[in-house]
């Protein structure tokens, strides 16, 4: 699947699901990932629960429903992260866009995680 295509071409809603060491589970909303060149997803990140269970467990999987029961379902795993840099400078102003002006202030992190296995929304 060419996921920059994807995500650039297809509207829906995307939720990031994250568990900490003891395995207690998160779920929060999240835009469509940046794909990187070497195939790798970008998500920009607060300094909430999210961020603090990808730091004792890398394991996430990224949810993105299309409309009705479409959709996929990426396991992920944790690459990087960065506090700094252009790709966070270009989330944070979108942020301010698309959400409300100094949103953009709460993001932190840069989020890299490459995609371990991919699974349509519903079967499989």
């Amino acid at each position: 699947m060419n996921w920059k295509d994807y995500f650039e071409k297809t509207t829906g809603k995307g939720f990031l699901a994250t568990a900490g060491r003891t395995g207690e589970v998160d779920i929060a909303i999240y835009s469509r990932p940046h794909v990187m060149e070497d195939g790798t997803l970008a998500f920009g990140m607060t300094d909430r629960l999210t961020h603090a269970n990808l730091q004792e467990n890398p394991h996430a999987v990224y949810a993105f429903n299309e409309k009705g029961y479409e959709g996929v379902r990426l396991y992920l795993e944790k690459a990087r992260e960065e506090t700094e840099g252009p790709l966070l400078e270009e989330i944070r102003k979108r942020a301010d866009e698309v959400v409300c002006p100094g949103t953009g202030d709460a993001i932190k992190y840069v989020v890299y995680f490459r995609i371990a296995k991919d699974l349509p929304l519903v079967g499989t």
